[in-house]
């Protein structure tokens, strides 16, 4: 009885990341956040672990992509299009290095050479190139087959069409990102939940004149199918995408040992509000080729690679301004408006200041880079600011000693409860003076909550 029980929970979870994946690559739509995306197939992988008689015939860890839509012509890729396996923690990237360490028979002391590739969340493409020529694109599909999608992916301008350079391969599949700038993306905020969302959407469609107009980039980063390529590592084959026409990331570099890819990954992660697109981690490969062929894939995924994520629930981002917004029952809250930024699948704009005593005491001001927490369906608050960026004409901020809706002198009401002042600073206008906390009253009164219930 107890197996079948087991058995009925792991077939819902796995039901429920189908539907996830079903929106996330069919639909462009995400259902829910990608740290709560992570957390769901991890607790998948931990039950395959733990019960060994469960049926895991539809199980993600053997899954890519989801199935290509019928909107499109199937075609099967000539190499697969893996994914990869994720790293959280340093201590994951310790095990990492000493399984491929353990697999190649490697003293411990010996050092391998990574790729550090800030990982793009985009849409993952292949573009077919033939003497030269660009010929066809796929997207990733289920990793085995995808969708042809030549027309849509002929509108980018980053994709060379035509490459004249006798190094270049007789026949070789290039492998990128397709994503849209964050800058490029406030115009399309209205019709899609994040750059992501909108590059899928936009890269999907049938007519191609339709996905021309969306300023679609694409940066390239690997290889699949090859016939003729003369490179011995990954490093030098991305500094030859470039001498070939396509674009790669600015933040390519090439490191080893593990407390070096955790200082390159915690600098990389602080730049994330400065970059002009999503990552959501860093990608590390064995740098050599040929240790790459040794080493061979496992299950879905290659033994040689790993995606260090960032985590899902915080970011970095700048502070543009401090706005105060007046409640109904007249609390003044600070809000900060930040430079936007996406935490775990969702574009933030906005983070709440809590009130006056948590800005002084977190000494939080107009201009700095502020660490921002997003943590489910709470709203985004700042944890704390890095002081050493602060800019030299930064000045504290000051709260209102006047209401902002109405100039009533602001108070501190005494809590006979606690016995102490509260830290919310309030408007003191009495009855239906101030407009904002009349406007609040009436949207409280006519809401779902109070009205119905009254």
């Amino acid at each position: 009885m107890k197996k079948k029980l087991i058995q009925k929970e792991y077939d819902k979870k796995i039901k429920l990341i189908q539907r996830y994946n079903k929106g996330y690559y069919e639909e462009n739509n995400s259902e829910i956040s990608d740290a709560d995306y992570d957390l769901l197939k991890k607790e998948i992988i931990e039950f395959e672990k733990k019960y060994n008689f469960l049926n895991k015939s539809n199980s993600p860890t053997g899954q890519v992509g989801y199935k290509p839509s019928k909107n499109f012509k199937k075609v099967l890729h000539r190499v697969p299009m893996l994914s990869l396996g994720n790293a959280f923690t340093e201590n994951d990237l310790v095990n990492f290095e000493k399984k491929i360490k353990n697999f190649l028979s490697l003293d411990e002391s010996s050092s391998i050479s990574y790729t550090a590739e800030p990982k793009i969340d985009g849409i993952s493409a292949s573009l077919t190139y033939i003497n030269g020529e660009f010929s066809k694109g796929l997207s990733r599909g289920d990793g085995k087959e995808g969708e042809d999608i030549t027309s849509n992916l002929s509108t980018i301008e980053d994709i060379p069409k035509f490459i004249n350079s006798k190094e270049f391969p007789q026949e070789i599949d290039i492998r990128g990102e397709v994503f849209i700038q964050n800058s490029d993306f406030q115009k399309l905020k209205d019709k899609f939940a994040n750059p992501r969302n909108a590059a899928s959407g936009s890269l999907r469609q049938k007519d191609p004149e339709q996905t021309k107009k969306i300023p679609l980039k694409f940066i390239a980063y690997t290889f699949g199918y090859e016939k003729g390529l003369i490179v011995n590592n990954q490093s030098d084959f991305l500094k030859k995408l470039t001498e070939w026409g396509f674009k790669t990331n600015p933040l390519n570099i090439l490191n080893s040992g593990v407390k070096n890819l955790m200082k390159n990954y915690q600098e990389v992660e602080k730049k994330r509000a400065d970059i002009d697109f999503d990552i959501d981690g860093i990608v590390y490969k064995v740098n050599d080729f040929a240790m790459q062929k040794r080493l061979g894939n496992v299950a879905n995924a290659p033994r040689w690679a790993i995606a260090h994520k960032f985590s899902s629930n915080k970011a970095i981002s700048q502070i543009l301004e401090i706005e105060i917004q007046v409640g109904r029952t007249g609390a003044l809250t600070p809000v900060a408006k930040i430079k936007p930024i996406n935490i775990g699948g969702v574009i933030v704009s906005n983070a709440t200041l809590h009130n006056e005593d948590e800005i002084n005491r977190k000494d939080i001001r107009v201009g700095d880079t502020a660490v921002i927490e997003r943590a489910g369906d709470v709203i985004p608050h700042i944890l704390s600011v890095d002081i050493k960026k602060r800019l030299k004409n930064s000045k504290k901020f000051t709260f209102p000693a006047n209401c902002p809706s109405c100039g009533s002198k602001t108070i501190k009401e005494f809590n006979k409860i606690t016995k102490k002042i509260d830290a919310v600073r309030r408007c003191s206008s009495e009855g239906y003076y101030c407009d904002k906390i009349s406007i609040e009253k009436l949207k409280h009164f006519v809401s779902k909550e109070a009205f119905i219930n009254s």
